[in-house]
């Protein structure tokens, strides 16, 4: 009997682990909110790292989050290094691209686990609105393939960057009527 159970157990285990090695070696996650703003007022929120303490998510998980700023002040050159809590972890985002329409950054996480992404944020004007899209791309390790048989990554990091952009949306909309 205990033998049939051990066999039984190993057989659901490669099955996860094959069912994993299945998954693509790419992932993307996106979301999308529409702002009362142009791009000229939402850009440079994105594009300045000092200015993203008033809008993304991660910035509130962790009160004694480390941040360090370096490179250019904003737009291509600007770099912000992390080091926090579990929850936030560790790395390095750098900014390759800066135009008005577009910013386009290189992500690395250290901690938890190590990754290496591009977030890009797409600003398309809509007549007196702008669609703003948040988006995060890049390889699938094996063992971030494993994770999502059983956590659903897609889902809370869409959660999260549809925080970022409701936050974002209401600053560039008080920023517009204060203007």
């Amino acid at each position: 009997m205990l033998k049939k159970i051990a066999v039984g157990v190993v057989v659901v285990i490669l099955g996860v682990l094959v069912y994993a090695a299945t998954e693509p070696d790419y992932m993307r996650f996106e979301r999308s909110a529409s702002v009362q703003a142009s791009p000229e007022t939402i850009q440079p929120l994105i594009a300045d790292f000092h200015k993203w303490r008033a809008w993304s998510p991660y910035e509130t998980r962790d009160p004694a989050l480390q941040r360090t700023f370096s490179g250019a002040p904003s737009g291509k050159g600007a770099v912000y290094e992390w080091n926090g809590n579990n929850e936030v972890g560790q790395g390095r985002m750098e900014i390759t691209e800066s135009a008005p329409t577009k910013v386009a950054i290189k992500l690395d996480f250290i901690k938890p686990f190590e990754g290496h992404n591009i977030a890009e944020f797409m600003l398309q004007p809509k007549g007196d609105s702008t669609l703003v899209t948040w988006a995060m791309h890049g390889p699938c390790s094996y063992i971030g393939k494993l994770m999502s048989v059983f956590i659903d990554v897609e889902g809370m990091v869409g959660k999260d960057f549809e925080a970022g952009l409701a936050n974002l949306k209401s600053i560039a909309e008080s920023t517009r009527r204060e203007s």
